[in-house]
């Protein structure tokens, strides 16, 4: 394939729309939150969504099976909470200051402004090139603001 044609693979591949989520996870008294966008419901029965993960992060030290993790549906005009977790955190790193998010027991942060959320326990990982893809098995959620989510297109399918 030419120069020109690697050129209109990778636009025709990021024209493949997604949204925009916040994926939040605890470890302990640890917790942290990443912007993703390959996130998907994968099954009906059971409930489960997918997240791909980009190999090496550290978040996927806590995403281990059984492990709570929350997904947070961005909503349209959420661009605060793109530009907070679009930096990305370092271990440690505290990723909520500043937002309005709510604690329960041992579930990671839901955000208070995201449009939706979904509480998910991990069931399984698979190793798919770059990424990681984790699935968990939805147990809870809500829809938390009427409006809708935001829709991500990329320019290049082949970078974020």
């Amino acid at each position: 394939m030419g120069a020109a044609g690697v050129d209109s693979f990778a636009e025709a591949l990021g024209r493949i729309p997604s949204g925009l989520f916040v994926v939040t996870a605890r470890q302990g008294d640890r917790e942290t939150g990443m912007l993703a966008s390959w996130v998907q419901q994968c099954s009906f029965d059971p409930p489960q969504v997918s997240v791909a993960v980009r190999s090496g992060r550290y978040i996927l030290d806590w995403l281990s099976d059984g492990a709570s993790f929350v997904v947070n549906v961005i909503p349209e005009g959420g661009k605060a909470l793109i530009a907070h977790f679009g930096k990305g955190f370092e271990p440690g790193e505290p990723a909520f200051e500043g937002l309005d998010v709510r604690r329960e027991g041992e579930t990671p942060p839901v955000l208070l402004a995201s449009h939706a959320y979904v509480e998910c326990r991990v069931v399984n990982r698979i190793d798919v090139g770059d990424h990681v893809l984790v699935i968990g098995r939805v147990v809870a959620g809500a829809l938390q603001h009427h409006g809708g989510p935001i829709v991500h297109v990329r320019k290049n399918g082949l970078r974020y």
